[in-house]
């Protein structure tokens, strides 16, 4: 395993783990939470016999099945057999995508052929990122409470050009398509079916720190309105899950001072539903450190639908102790000195429907199966509201 994590050490212009321990704790930590898995699906065997438990993981999954192809068909019915959108980074690579929806079999064939080419920098994303975002968005489209699983994934085949951002070679930098282009590839899928304006699309990743140690967090930005809401503001969307640290915590333990956290008003899109605000975190340094940062949708403002405004870019700024301000723009890693302040503007989520008209004229999103409302119940419903109640 060590051996592993040095190899990419030995490409050209690419460097090993910097932090072995970390790496083998966290696998150790992987292990461990399969190991508890494993004790969990055995326990279930001995309670229930592995005949029932195997019948009930292939009902499971053939539900999920037939509720995405029930979603398709319904898509099909209302929208035609296909569907296609783009999307770019900010660098400007296309994300493409063609949907061919065969409604008789309740399939689909998604294409992201035309999609732009592998990058230099580390936006680029292996195929199982793609899958998993598009797994997403399917159990999103679906309007049923299904736990998700793989069934979701059968009535589907995915297109996805070799070499592309989107499968790139084994050598490609990695670590920004699982934290930025896998939110480009949701916002491609929700646009081409129509069901809600963008997010954030992007996870605002902020990391600082010295050989000694560093700090790592993920912040919120705007929601993307509907054909039935008003985009969430400051929370965290689509592909991701991180919760930040808690003021006091992030103060008592690193150099810096949280000055300022709040929501960035005014920056959702506009539109007869409001697309949420991003918003505003500013910190402090009290030591010198290197302050890297590594985000999206600076360039490319997150769009909206139907007449919907789109949300306003990100912007991040360095202000130095001098009174000098800097734009740091999307991705950049940077020394900074006491007295130096980071401020970051996370983008606000795009609007939904033009501003002033009546909720039926809105589109017809809102009647299709890809977006109707449901009572949340279930174990998946309350093992959420559990976390969210901590």
């Amino acid at each position: 395993v060590t051996e592993a994590l040095l190899a990419p050490g030995r490409v050209p212009g690419c460097s090993g783990t910097r932090n072995l321990r970390a790496n083998l704790s966290d696998l150790r930590a992987q292990v461990a939470a399969n190991q508890k898995g494993i004790q969990l699906v055995a326990e279930l065997i001995r309670a229930h016999g592995l005949p029932a438990v195997q019948a009930y993981m292939a009902h499971i999954q053939a539900n999920a099945e037939v509720a995405v192809r029930d979603m398709l068909r319904g898509v099909a019915a209302r929208w035609g057999t296909a569907l296609e959108a783009e999307e770019r980074m900010d660098d400007g690579s296309p994300i493409r995508l063609r949907v061919r929806v065969d409604p008789r079999e309740g399939s689909a064939v998604f294409d992201f052929s035309g999609s732009g080419p592998e990058v230099y920098g580390n936006c680029n994303a292996p195929r199982a990122i793609t899958l998993s975002a598009l797994i997403y968005c399917l159990r999103c489209m679906v309007g049923q409470d299904i736990p998700l699983n793989q069934g979701c994934l059968a009535p589907v085949r995915v297109v996805i050009p070799e070499g592309s951002i989107l499968d790139p070679s084994p050598e490609a930098a990695v670590v920004g398509g699982n934290v930025l282009t896998s939110q480009r590839v949701v916002d491609v899928i929700f646009k081409a079916f129509g069901v809600c304006a963008a997010s954030q699309g992007c996870m605002n990743n902020v990391t600082f720190g010295t050989e000694q140690g560093g700090y790592y967090e993920t912040v919120a930005g705007g929601a993307g309105a509907g054909p039935r809401w008003h985009g969430r503001s400051g929370v965290h969307t689509h592909m991701t899950n991180t919760r930040i640290t808690d003021p006091e915590i992030l103060e008592q333990r690193y150099p810096v001072v949280l000055r300022r956290f709040e929501l960035r008003r005014g920056s959702g899109g506009s539109g007869r539903y409001r697309g949420g605000d991003g918003v505003i975190r500013e910190l402090l340094f009290r030591d010198a450190v290197v302050l890297s940062v590594l985000s999206e949708r600076r360039a490319v403002a997150p769009y909206g639908l139907r007449g919907g405004g789109p949300g306003a870019p990100g912007l991040n700024l360095l202000l130095r102790r001098d009174g000098r301000t800097i734009n740091l723009g999307a991705k950049t890693s940077v020394p900074v000195e006491p007295g130096d302040v980071f401020r970051l503007l996370t983008p606000g989520g795009g609007g939904f429907g033009t501003p002033g008209e009546e909720d039926g004229d809105a589109g017809d999103a809102e009647d299709t199966s890809a977006s109707r409302s449901f009572a949340e119940r279930g174990s998946v419903f309350e093992y959420r509201q559990a976390q969210e109640g901590v």
